[in-house]
């Protein structure tokens, strides 16, 4: 976290509550010349500098002290959205005794749970969740928690989130679904949790493409192998090409093989004629698609 601040004393108030003095934060508070609730120029106070660095002490010292448990950044963040970004359970917990509000967003529409979920913090998704946090909560560009937790790869996130009710197949304003996100990125434990929990296997993004597309153009072939349980697509799409061209595209001769395993039919021309052997100059995938050619026949 970055902050300007705008007095000396403001100052010694962000510099303790940075590094978890609190004896100094004590001393400067009690002397009466510096607000709890004193801001720099884009809104920050020291209850989020220390929620943030996650000292206790000083946190819960300020918010003794009067400090404002709900203000917001200038960017829309709070103290509750900094400790849930950081992993910083005790804190969260102490904000809510003291009546911290989950609804408050930032500009780009994150909020505690959105931060938390990110990042991978269970144990704060979970507090969160207890109190009143909203499992449905999108980003401006419709990212939800599960989203952003499949984006990631956390997939104990993932699980929590989907047992509280999170919508496996909303998608992001793109079209983009947290299991296509999450197949692009190769985090095939997720994509299992997903596709055990409804996830729709062939849905495409406003591009086309759907998650084993994407996967096999990426060459994550555990990724492959979970989405081949599930029997998707591996036809002309709607982006006018097949998984299988992807994967030739990509380069990995495994998943070549994997998607061939499953049928896949090397005759099949994309939009433009051209069939999976047109587009790569690899003997060992020419092999696999053509074996006469790597033959010299």
């Amino acid at each position: 976290m970055s902050f300007k601040k705008e007095t000396p004393l403001a100052n010694a108030v962000f510099w303790a509550a940075r590094k978890g003095n609190l004896a100094l934060l004590q001393l400067l508070l009690n002397s009466g010349r510096v607000d709890a609730d004193c801001k720099d120029c884009y809104g920050t106070t020291a209850l989020m500098v220390a929620s943030y660095s996650g000292h206790y002490d000083c946190a819960r010292e300020l918010i003794m002290q009067g400090a404002d448990i709900n203000l917001q950044r200038e960017t829309g963040s709070t103290a509750l959205f900094f400790a849930a970004q950081q992993g910083h359970n005790d804190i969260v917990k102490l904000l809510f005794e003291f009546g911290a509000s989950t609804e408050f967003r930032t500009k780009d529409g994150g909020t505690a749970l959105s931060a938390a979920s990110q990042y991978g913090h269970s144990i704060v998704v979970e507090t969160l969740l207890k109190n009143g946090a909203n499992v449905h909560d999108q980003l401006n560009d419709g990212a939800t928690p599960l989203f952003l937790a499949a984006q990631q790869g956390h997939v104990t996130v993932v699980r929590q989130l989907i047992s509280s009710g999170a919508k496996v197949n909303h998608l992001r304003e793109d079209g983009t679904a947290p299991l296509w996100m999450a197949a692009q990125m190769g985090h095939s434990e997720v994509v299992k949790v997903l596709l055990l929990r409804g996830a729709d296997r062939d849905t495409d993004r406003k591009d086309g493409s759907t998650a084993l597309f994407k996967a096999a153009f990426k060459g994550h072939n555990q990724v492959i192998e979970e989405l081949l349980k599930f029997s998707p697509s591996l036809g002309l799409l709607k982006n006018g090409s097949t998984a299988l061209h992807a994967a030739v595209m990509g380069g990995n001769p495994k998943t070549v093989s994997l998607l061939l395993e499953a049928n896949a039919d090397p005759s099949l021309p994309n939009n433009n004629n051209d069939f999976p052997a047109d587009l790569t100059k690899n003997d060992r995938i020419l092999w696999l698609l053509r074996p006469n050619i790597a033959n010299g026949s």
